[in-house]
């Protein structure tokens, strides 16, 4: 009998504060709100667009963008790998790899890019011989 006397006496006391606890959880639900991250790159101008992504160590890929999520991890549909020169692992070649459907984890992309006005141009800060 003394526990529910307990339990009853804290219930009532709960009930007094009812005002003071709807305030505290209507505002725990706003914060959660404010603290949701948004997503820092929208990407879904480029959705079922073709795409060159370039990742950390140097691998560059393309692929037609059928995902993403906020972590940048991107889910690519018909991809090509552009392979690496052997003798220097930043220089790419003409060679390519098909890959297919392909998940690029957020935290290995460097730069992502609509192929849709990709142009290479020479680097403006080499030296040239003359």
């Amino acid at each position: 009998m003394v526990i529910f006397s307990a339990l009853d006496s804290l219930l009532n006391e709960l009930l007094l504060h009812r005002p003071y606890l709807d305030f505290i959880t209507s505002q725990s639900g706003t914060d959660k709100e404010k603290r949701r991250k948004e997503g820092i790159v929208d990407l879904s101008k480029y959705l079922d667009k073709p795409i060159r992504v370039k990742f950390q160590g140097g691998r560059e890929a393309t692929g037609i963008l059928k995902g993403y999520d906020p972590l940048l991890n991107l889910v690519l549909d018909n991809t090509t790998e552009f392979l690496r020169d052997p003798d220097d692992p930043f220089k790419l070649t003409e060679d390519t790899r098909t890959l297919g459907l392909v998940v690029c984890r957020g935290t290995a992309v460097v730069v992502v890019c609509p192929m849709d006005g990709l142009e290479s141009i020479p680097n403006p800060f080499i030296q040239h011989d003359g």
